[in-house]
């Protein structure tokens, strides 16, 4: 495919653009970059294949703009005037945009591409690129983004049902991911074993598992994502 170029005819994006017709669950591709052609471009090219698209024409209208609440990637130029990608980047992040990147820019050499890939860019494009390879990067930046999702929105779960349970269902929990029998835990915490096959029956059911392993997969996923975050 030839190298995309955008029409002098294309009317600029300015701002957020409507999400209107939009599935709740369809990705957002956000696109960042101070050339209104540019924006224009990709606005119309990630549209072409199905994404959601919301373009800043400045890091300034980006920081001022809400997170996405749909899985989404972010097309960010390197250059652009009062602030870099790179640090923009950064104050997203802080900001608690925590989404894949794909950088792109036309003046771009190899030590600010292994800067792209340290800050765990997804990819880094040159201007002018291919359609494919844009289209390409994004649905590798869309498919890491619906993994974190998944993982979020799983461990959110995870967390509603550890709360549901008792002080004395989450001693019961832990002896049982210990591997502990129940006349084990009863010694351990002084409770007569039937006590404990009470609170073991109760805390299964709470945390939505009906074997051992289920609960120790489960356990395993919120104590791991708790100490990441």
């Amino acid at each position: 495919m030839q190298a995309v170029h955008a029409s002098s005819q294309m009317s600029a994006v300015r701002g957020p653009k409507s999400l209107a017709g939009a599935r709740e669950d369809q990705p957002v591709v956000i696109v960042i970059d101070d050339d209104d052609l540019v924006r224009t471009m990709l606005h119309s090219l990630l549209r072409s294949v199905g994404f959601a698209t919301r373009c800043y024409g400045s890091p300034q209208e980006a920081l001022h703009a809400p997170a996405p609440d749909v899985p989404g990637c972010i097309v960010l130029d390197v250059r652009m005037p009062q602030m870099s990608g790179f640090e923009l980047r950064e104050r997203l992040k802080e900001r608690g945009w925590h989404i894949p990147i794909i950088f792109m820019t036309g003046h771009g050499d190899i030590p600010m591409s292994v800067k792209a890939m340290k800050q765990g860019a997804i990819d880094f494009l040159p201007k002018p690129f291919r359609d494919q390879d844009m289209i390409d990067a994004v649905a590798t930046a869309i498919s890491r983004a619906r993994e974190h999702w998944d993982d979020r929105e799983q461990h959110a779960v995870l967390q509603q049902r550890w709360q549901k349970l008792t002080p004395r269902e989450r001693e019961v929990l832990q002896g049982v991911t210990r591997g502990l029998l129940n006349k084990h835990i009863a010694a351990e915490l002084g409770l007569a074993e039937i006590t404990v096959k009470l609170h073991r029956a109760s805390m299964l059911r709470k945390m939505g598992v009906r074997t051992v392993p289920d609960l120790v997969r489960s356990w395993t996923a919120l104590q791991s994502r708790t100490l990441a975050s």
